[in-house]
C-alpha cells in the first residue's frame, strides 16, 4: 500500500535513502561523498513537511519497503522555453529484500496519478549511467528526452557503466 509519508516514517525512509546514497557513492566515488551524514539524513524532513514536494512510502505488513521523494517543479516562461509545471522523482528506492515484487511500480503509479490529479504536465526522473534501474524505468513508460554527456579533464575516470546501453542515459 502506497501512502504519503508521515514524520514518524523518517527513520525508515532514511534506511532506504542510505541504500540510494551507497549506490551513488559506489558508482561515482569521485562525485558523491561517502557516508550518510546528518545533513543528508535531515534532508528528508523538507519532503515530509511538504514544502518542496512530498515523500511517499510503500508499507507492507507494517514495514516500509519502498519510498519515493518527489519535487514539484514550476518553471516560468523564458525566451527559450514555455512555462511548465511537472513532478520530478528526486529519489526512489525499494529495499533490497523486497525488489521485483511490484513495489517500485506501485510507487511510480502513485506519483503518476498524483501528478495527473494536480494537472502537471509530466513526471520526470533521471538516472546515472551506472544504475541498473534504467530498464525498469523504461518498462514503466519513461523514455529518454535529454542526455547529459561529459568529457573528463581530470585524472579520475568515471566508474564504468554496467551495460553499454546505460551509457546513453541522462544524469542528475
Amino acid at each position: 500500500m502506497v501512502r504519503i509519508a508521515k514524520p514518524q516514517d523518517a527513520e525508515a525512509i532514511n534506511v532506504l535513502r542510505r541504500q540510494v546514497n551507497d549506490l551513488h557513492v559506489n558508482g561515482r566515488p569521485n562525485h558523491f561523498k561517502a557516508g550518510f551524514h546528518q545533513e543528508l539524513q535531515d534532508h528528508v524532513y523538507m519532503y515530509l513537511a511538504g514544502g518542496i514536494g512530498y515523500a511517499a512510502v510503500d508499507e507492507e505488513d507494517g514495514q516500509i519497503c519502498g519510498m519515493v521523494l518527489v519535487d514539484f517543479i514550476d518553471r516560468p516562461e523564458s525566451p527559450y522555453r514555455y512555462a511548465e509545471r511537472f513532478a520530478h522523482v528526486a529519489e526512489i528506492c525499494v529495499d533490497e529484500s523486497h525488489r521485483r515484487q511490484g513495489i517500485g511500480k506501485a510507487l511510480l503509479n502513485f506519483v503518476k496519478a498524483d501528478a495527473k490529479a494536480k494537472g502537471l504536465s509530466r513526471v520526470e526522473l533521471d538516472v546515472w549511467a551506472f544504475n541498473d534501474a534504467l530498464a525498469f524505468y523504461e518498462a514503466e513508460g519513461f523514455s529518454v528526452f535529454r542526455r547529459y554527456l561529459e568529457y573528463r579533464l581530470d585524472d579520475e575516470p568515471e566508474a564504468p557503466s554496467r551495460t553499454k546501453g546505460d551509457q546513453n542515459t541522462q544524469t542528475e
